[in-house]
């Protein structure tokens, strides 16, 4: 079973946010979420939400680390330097990172995305220039996924792809919860 921990920074985006801990709690990872300072964190679109735990080092004990964005989440990640080390521990010690949307701009200030495959919002080929950046929803390279943007959680592709990093089956998964969308029961 994974571990993973997903960090929730003040303006983290809502539905990227919490739609991945939602999937990746019924895919059975083990999922929390971390805060800066505060137990809640005011999102992008002011939805109060608090978090399972305080930033601290148990942090390092997980096996992914999930970077999510949101205006201005993804700065306020990208300017805590906690965080920029934290992305590089778990770069050297081989652990999982995952990023999305304006997530991913703490990957290359941590410069852990130099030679792999990466992917990020709409005009990131210009921020994320160490990586080989691709125009893929989700990508998997080595020990980092990222996404897009925030429609990705939605038709849940960046969450799946986790999942399956993790060797979990996500075929049931999938055609459940889209025969739920189709207006089944």
């Amino acid at each position: 079973m994974g571990r993973v921990a997903v960090l929730m920074a003040e303006g983290y985006e809502e539905g990227e946010t919490l739609t991945i801990v939602d999937l990746l709690r019924r895919g059975g990872l083990e999922c929390h979420t971390f805060s800066f300072n505060e137990e809640f964190v005011r999102g992008m679109h002011d939805m109060y939400v608090k978090a399972d735990k305080l930033f601290n080092d148990e942090i390092k004990n997980y096996d992914m680390l999930v970077l999510p964005g949101g205006r201005p989440g993804g700065q306020n990640l990208l300017e805590n330097q906690d965080v920029i080390s934290l992305v590089q521990y778990f770069n050297e010690h081989h652990q999982y990172i995952a990023a999305m949307c304006s997530g991913t701009v703490v990957l290359e200030k941590a410069n852990v995305i130099k030679g792999k495959k990466v992917t990020g919002y709409t005009g990131y080929q210009d921020k994320l220039v160490s990586g080989d950046f691709v125009n893929e929803v989700a990508v998997f390279d080595q020990n980092i996924v990222t996404s897009q943007g925030p429609a990705t959680p939605y038709p849940y592709p960046f969450a799946f792809k986790i999942l399956e990093v993790f060797g979990k089956d996500v075929t049931e998964m999938k055609e459940r919860l889209m025969y739920n969308f189709a207006g089944g029961r």
